[in-house]
């Protein structure tokens, strides 16, 4: 599954999801975690209530399963939703790597229903792309 991470920094989730410069994505799976790829948006960002600046950041994360952010709006967080990825918005700053790997021991264990429908997500993703490859 994979699981992208709103962040000015690369290290932590410390980012609006709509003024992020940053989007970070990783694989993740009871068995460890992996970097799959790193975004960069600062030239993408606009004057605020600009929608538009979403669309690359969705078109980024199409294929994760949950986002992590410090904050988000009610649109930005229904368009989300609607391209069913599960928001998580943080308190505050956290870690990348710490986050990693609590969520891995959540993997290992009984993951909350949250989590069981998004790692069916991740599970459908896999699918889809092995059908395709067999078409190929």
């Amino acid at each position: 599954m994979k699981i992208a991470f709103a962040t000015q920094d690369l290290l932590r989730v410390d980012a609006h999801f709509g003024w992020a410069k940053n989007i970070a994505i990783y694989d993740i799976s009871p068995d460890g975690y992996s970097f799959d790829r790193a975004l960069s948006f600062e030239g993408d960002l606009q004057e605020d209530g600009d929608e538009d600046k979403l669309a690359p950041k969705l078109e980024a994360i199409m294929d994760c399963a949950i986002v992590y952010v410090a904050a988000i709006g009610g649109s930005a967080a229904a368009r989300v939703v609607a391209c069913k990825i599960h928001p998580v918005k943080l308190a505050q700053p956290e870690p990348i790597l710490e986050i990693l790997e609590k969520l891995q021991v959540v993997l290992q264990g009984t993951p909350p229903p949250w989590l069981r429908k998004a790692l069916l997500k991740g599970q459908e993703r896999d699918i889809n792309f092995e059908e395709e490859a067999s078409h190929e």
